[in-house]
Formats: C-alpha cells, sequence, structure tokens
C-alpha cells in the first residue's frame, strides 16, 4: 500500500492517544525539550508533521513551526487542535516538497523516515532537509535499531511489544531490507483490529552515509531525547546531524 492510502481518515481519527503511549507526558516532554534547545532560537520544519503531536507543543514553547505531511486526513485532523497561522503545512512528500521560509532545524520523529520505501527516497530525504537549512542547520532523525539478532535461522517476525490489548510485531523482508510493522488491538472480546505499515529499515551507519551525500556531518547521537548514551543494546537513537557552519 502507499502511504498515502496507509494514512486515510480513519487512521488520523485514531491516531491521537492523549496523555499515553507516544503522547505520554514522559515521552513528548524530552522531545519537544530537545528540539527546543536545538532549534536555538530560530524556526523549525518538521517532516511528515501529522496530527501535530510534536509540532504543536513545539510551537507553545515559542519556536516557530512549519510542517510538510503527505496525508490531508492527517492534517484535517491538526486543524482541530492548531490553525494554519499557527502551524503552516505544506502537504506533500517529504522527500521533495518544500517549505518557505528559512530554518535553522528540520526533524523527523518516531520512525517515519522509514515510510520511505527504497533508498534512493531516504537519501532525497535528506537532501531536501539541506535545502531548508542555512549553514550550521540542523537535521535530526529518531529511528528504531532493526532487531535482525532475535531473529534465528528461518524465522521472519519479532514481536517487539506485549501488552494488555496489544501486541506489536515486525515481519522481516532480509533481502530487500523491508520490513512490515503489525499493530494488533483487541479487548475482551474474540475479535482484534489490526493496523499495518511498511518500511525500509536502515542501519546506523548507513543512515550516517545519507547524511555525508547530503552534505551533513554526525553532530551527536543518543539513546532518547533525554541524552542516554547509545550502545549495542539501544533499541533507537536520536542523530543530529548538522550543515557545516
Amino acid at each position: 500500500m502507499r502511504q498515502e492510502e496507509i494514512w486515510d481518515a480513519d487512521a488520523a481519527q485514531r491516531y491521537d492517544t492523549p496523555g499515553t503511549g507516544m503522547f505520554a507526558p514522559e515521552v513528548l516532554g524530552p522531545t519537544v525539550d530537545r528540539l527546543a534547545a536545538l532549534a536555538g532560537g530560530g524556526r523549525a520544519l518538521e517532516f511528515a508533521v501529522g496530527t501535530g503531536r510534536v509540532a504543536i507543543p513545539l510551537a507553545g514553547r515559542g519556536v516557530p513551526v512549519t510542517g510538510i505531511e503527505l496525508s490531508p486526513p492527517m492534517v484535517a485532523q491538526l486543524r482541530t487542535k492548531a490553525d494554519e497561522a499557527t502551524i503552516p503545512v505544506v502537504v506533500g512528500d517529504m522527500a521533495t516538497a518544500t517549505a518557505p521560509g528559512d530554518y535553522t532545524l528540520v526533524y523527523l520523529v518516531y520512525n517515519t523516515i522509514s515510510n520511505l520505501l527504497d533508498q534512493a527516497e531516504q537519501v532525497a530525504c535528506f537532501r531536501n532537509a539541506a535545502r531548508h537549512l542555512g549553514p550550521g542547520g540542523r537535521f535530526v532523525i529518531e529511528l528504531w535499531v532493526p532487531e535482525l539478532r532475535k531473529l534465528t535461522p528461518g524465522e521472519q517476525a519479532t514481536v517487539w511489544q506485549a501488552d494488555p490489548g496489544y501486541i506489536g510485531l515486525d515481519t522481516y523482508d532480509v533481502l530487500r531490507q523491508r520490513v512490515v510493522s503489525h499493530h494488533f488491538h483487541f479487548g475482551e472480546g474474540q475479535e482484534a483490529r489490526l493496523f499495518r505499515s511498511p518500511h525500509r529499515y536502515i542501519w546506523p551507519a548507513e543512515l550516517d552515509l545519507m547524511g555525508q551525500l547530503a552534505g551533513f556531518e554526525l553532530e551527536s547521537r543518543h539513546a532518547d531525547w533525554s541524552g542516554a548514551e547509545f550502545t549495542a543494546e539501544s533499541r533507537s537513537h536520536v542523530s543530529v546531524y548538522r550543515l557545516p557552519g
């Protein structure tokens, strides 16, 4: 499925979970704190702004935020919370769309660069970020680390979360560097609701090479938004790339 088909009106309506999951204060607070500091008093551009999970609180911190978003239903959901003057949005592909203005920070959170399903698109995303930044500008990416070490010979799937009412598992195609995330939501009955999304996974070293191709230098990498050390056991990372000043 194409991304614009996945992020339809139904997905947009279900996306926001105020106070829980990725909207929980302990998740969102450090994200906004770090991005506000990295913006350095300038303007920020969010690729795949979605329903404004990060953009709205970041704008509330005094950082002017513009978004690029592929899905009109996601933008419509954002508009129930913030108007065009507060969060301007360009509808388009984050690998190619252009937003007016100058920015000190471009950011792409919650694994969304992997929604681009081939390497060329992902490189184009880096180059698009660079086009929006001046010297010294930063591009920040939050991305998970592929869990291929969990795959034993012959297996193709890993369960990465199992909570009451929810199971998350990934199925891997290691030849094409693809993964499909399956999200099962269920209650006390016999039926479950399934949401699936395809991704192209990226190793940190490959991500760094993409940055170099676009003219960036890796400035820092941590395991989370609070600055924890990134190690071989880290399940995700926050990587900050910077254009030479």
